[in-house]
């Protein structure tokens, strides 16, 4: 069988559909991965065919922003310019950019199944009106774009644009819709929901020796891969090397390390780490609130300091604080850092509220169990 997977070119939203793209291909699978140019190489070297479809996100919101007219404040997630901005580029710019390649894709390989992430409809509007069954797999919390205004009306247009029929379902929300999120944090579980475990991705690293000697509590500091900025990661810096704890820091692909000023000698800087290694020996885990971090930390039982920068950043960080397993700043000092995570490495509730989601998740079938499935739901 071939499945034609499909990703919105962001490291959220390729990520959480690899554990299943190879478990489908060590099931005997053709697997052909559609996102970005930039996921190339690391698509070639998990031994998927990769083709380069759609735009990037930047370029997405450069189109949305001039047909709107209107000046953007990025650094401002309540900007209501920026929400009608949002709106249009994942309602309308990428899914007609990745609708009309991958549509191409489609009528030349003419795969069996499409795997689309919820951010890509794109991909199932193209899969639907060619007659190609369509799976939805989830990479965060709910349907995280319909917060945005007018998402709905921008993705109707959009299956125009396509040539599809918006009379029935343009949200797609019939697809079956594969649930990463555990169901006791989920807002609103839809009647076609099939659960499947949040398995973390990660190419091969190494740590430093100290991390598995654990010999004292080790936080982990990740700002992401989208929003990151060395102003914000230094306030932080700053905050907790305050505690009686080694700090291991994620600089990511936005921050250069030598940007980081006055960094202590204790703590100790990477531009990458293996976070599904790093994990295991970790005790707090401060971060920007990406869905990826957030499942990663509570499938490993870990309470959750948010420091969220903008996207489903905020969704992430209000639902795992809710549910008293973390804590939100959302105007974040040094001094507020380090009270905050203090405060969390001693909380044993957190710790134990934690480790009970961590069970949940556990117990969710796996991409495994999942990738058994893909001939029976190829059948529609």
């Amino acid at each position: 069988m071939h499945v034609l997977f499909s990703a919105l070119a962001a490291h959220g939203h390729v990520f959480p559909l690899l554990p299943l793209a190879r478990a489908a291909a060590a099931r005997g699978h053709r697997v052909t991965f559609a996102t970005g140019a930039d996921f190339a190489p690391l698509l070639a070297r998990l031994g998927f065919t990769a083709a380069a479809v759609g735009i990037g996100m930047s370029e997405a919101f450069r189109r949305s922003t001039a047909h709107l007219g209107e000046p953007v404040d990025h650094t401002n997630p309540d900007d209501p310019a920026l929400r009608r901005a949002s709106a249009r580029s994942f309602g309308y710019t990428l899914p007609t950019a990745f609708g009309a390649d991958i549509g191409e894709l489609i009528d030349r390989d003419r795969p069996d199944l499409v795997v689309h992430e919820v951010a890509n409809p794109g991909a199932a509007i193209a899969a639907a009106a060619r007659g190609v069954p369509t799976l939805a797999h989830g990479i965060g919390r709910g349907r995280i774009l319909e917060i945005f205004p007018d998402y709905d009306a921008e993705l109707a247009a959009a299956h125009q644009t396509l040539g599809a029929d918006t009379s029935a379902d343009p949200m797609r929300l019939a697809d079956p819709y594969l649930d990463i999120y555990p169901l006791s944090l989920q807002e609103r579980p839809l009647p076609t929901r099939m659960p499947l475990r949040p398995t973390p991705f990660a190419e091969p690293g190494e740590l430093p020796a100290w991390v598995a000697e654990h010999r004292e509590p080790l936080v982990y500091l990740t700002l992401g891969t989208a929003f990151s900025s060395a102003d914000a990661l230094t306030t932080a810096v700053h905050g907790l090397a305050e505690l009686p704890a080694r700090l291991l820091v994620a600089a990511g692909p936005m921050v250069d390390t030598a940007d980081l000023r006055d960094v202590p000698p204790s703590v100790t800087v990477l531009p990458w780490v293996p976070q599904a290694d790093l994990l295991p020996h970790t005790d707090l885990v401060v971060h920007h609130g990406g869905a990826g971090t957030s499942l990663a930390s509570l499938s490993a039982g870990l309470p959750q300091l948010f420091l969220p920068q903008g996207a489903d950043q905020f969704i992430n960080a209000d639902a795992i604080t809710a549910a008293g397993i973390g804590h939100t700043l959302r105007a974040p000092t040094a001094e507020s850092i380090t009270e905050a995570a203090t405060a969390l490495l001693s909380d044993g509730t957190a710790r134990a509220k934690a480790r009970s989601v961590a069970a949940e998740i556990a117990a969710m079938p796996g991409p495994a169990d999942v990738a058994d499935r893909l001939p029976e739901l190829a059948q529609g």
